[in-house]
């Protein structure tokens, strides 16, 4: 047992990082727990292309796996790695329904996309990208994350949906209304009052400071759900979405072949200029979304040093680009670090080791899918809500006092729930910031480079 402890210290080094296996594992279990419904969503979102579902799966976890191990080793950060939400909503949605291209175009822009990263960030560019960003900013962007992954929490719970006002509190008549179903308070509903439940019982165990405190916090709130469907009072309603929370082993433990979407290339579409604009947005999303995630993350978790800057960046850019081109190979859409990583740094997570654990179970997933696929989303959900407070508490860093800061800090937080997008608070930041400081004294503070990220913003939204 001492020689595995010495071996791991060697790797990760726990001690310099004021942590040790015990919180390492268990915040590399919340890490899973928080992210586990990739596993379900993205074969969700990229078989309405025609992809085969099973593999879909598979390559969902096996990137999950093989990208978190990439950060764990490369650069030694908690970080977790999988299929990005909205990167594979763009490639199903907009590549391949509206734009009309094939999946398998789509899959070779995705690989297109990682050795460029590959390229980029064995240079100083991403990097650079990094450090520009004011120190006030950045604390923003935490606090942006926060806020923004706290309403995925409430939406994925259906504790809020969309009204005339376009969010709206729960009501199972408006609920009906905007999807146009007919669901109870038996399936959505009880839902709502276990997110609810869920967000209390956390937030108590977070009160108390019990360790593993977001992990229990799921594991109870899905297990007061188990009570519920075994009494009767909630009852599954699968055409709805709304499944068994009992884990279904009916198909025993087999594993779907990858052979129907691996290597499905379609290099002829790379010579197309129209194929160029595909890996752009590719290219734009994916990395100012990875830098966001790991500002907000590392911010929150104290990896930055005096500068704002975070060591070891380049390795942990290079792991997410190894992962979306080993995704492009295997047959998924774009791989990225996962803002739920804050939910494992939350729990004490600092180390690869937390990574190494997540990985771990994103492999053990492939074998036991039907216990990780029962964990219902009014479960998941309380987590996100808690670790966005967390995240949130950032905003104590911010000078407030200096307009020039506080104000592009503000609009950056503001634009990320609201315009569901991490990437475009960074925008929204990074363009306020450099035209307020510019049009009034404080124009030095505008570095050159922080010039030509708001000179690309600005195409991007009135150009491109």
């Amino acid at each position: 047992m001492e020689s595995i402890q010495n071996f791991l210290e060697k790797i990760f080094k726990l001690k310099e990082n004021k942590t040790d296996i015990k919180t390492e594992i268990i915040a590399g279990i919340t890490t899973f727990m928080t992210m586990a419904y990739i596993l379900a969503v993205n074969p969700s979102v990229l078989s309405s292309t025609g992809m085969d579902a099973g593999a879909l799966f598979t390559a969902t976890a096996l990137i999950a796996c093989v990208g978190t191990l990439f950060m764990a080793f490369f650069a030694n950060y908690p970080f977790a790695i999988a299929p990005g939400m909205g990167l594979n909503a763009y490639f199903a949605y907009t590549v391949v329904k509206s734009m009309g291209y094939s999946w398998q175009v789509a899959l070779t822009a995705v690989l297109v996309e990682g050795i460029i990263f590959i390229l980029i960030s064995a240079t100083n560019i991403r990097e650079a990208i990094f450090n520009a960003i004011p120190k006030n900013l950045k604390e923003a962007v935490s606090v942006g994350i926060g806020l923004f992954i706290a309403f995925i929490g409430l939406q994925n719970a259906n504790i809020i949906i969309a009204g005339s006002t376009l969010v709206r509190l729960f009501s199972l008549e408006k609920y009906n209304a905007v999807n146009s179903v007919n669901a109870t308070m038996n399936d959505v509903g009880v839902g709502v009052l276990l997110a609810s439940a869920g967000i209390l019982i956390t937030s108590i165990l977070v009160i108390n400071n019990i360790k593993g405190n977001i992990l229990l916090g799921i594991l109870i709130t899905w297990g007061i759900g188990i009570i519920c469907q075994l009494c009767g009072i909630y009852i599954p309603n699968p055409e709805l979405g709304f499944y068994s929370l009992l884990p279904d082993f009916s198909n025993g433990f087999s594993v779907p072949s990858l052979a129907p979407i691996l290597f499905k290339f379609d290099l002829k579409a790379a010579i197309s200029f129209n194929f160029i604009p595909v890996v752009f947005a590719f290219l734009f999303v994916d990395m100012f979304d990875t830098i966001g995630t790991l500002i907000g993350v590392s911010s929150k978790a104290g990896m930055l040093d005096d500068e704002g800057k975070l060591p070891r960046i380049k390795g942990a850019l290079l792991a997410d680009a190894v992962a979306t081109t080993v995704g492009g190979i295997i047959g998924t859409s774009t791989a990225t670090t996962f803002v739920e990583s804050a939910s494992g740094v939350l729990e004490g997570g600092r180390t690869g080791l937390t990574a190494v654990i997540t990985a771990l179970l994103f492999a053990v997933s492939l074998l036991l899918s039907p216990i990780f696929l029962a964990i219902p989303a009014f479960a998941t959900a309380p987590a996100l809500v808690v670790v966005g407070f967390y995240m949130f508490t950032n905003i104590a860093n911010i000078d407030l006092s200096d307009l020039g800061e506080s104000i592009p800090c503000y609009l950056c937080i503001l634009a990320m729930p609201l315009f569901y997008s991490i990437s475009e608070g960074i925008s929204i930041g990074i363009l306020s910031y450099v035209i307020l400081n510019l049009f009034t004294k404080n124009a030095k503070k505008v570095t050159p480079l922080m010039a030509v990220l708001a000179i690309f913003f600005a195409m991007k939204y009135f150009i491109l």
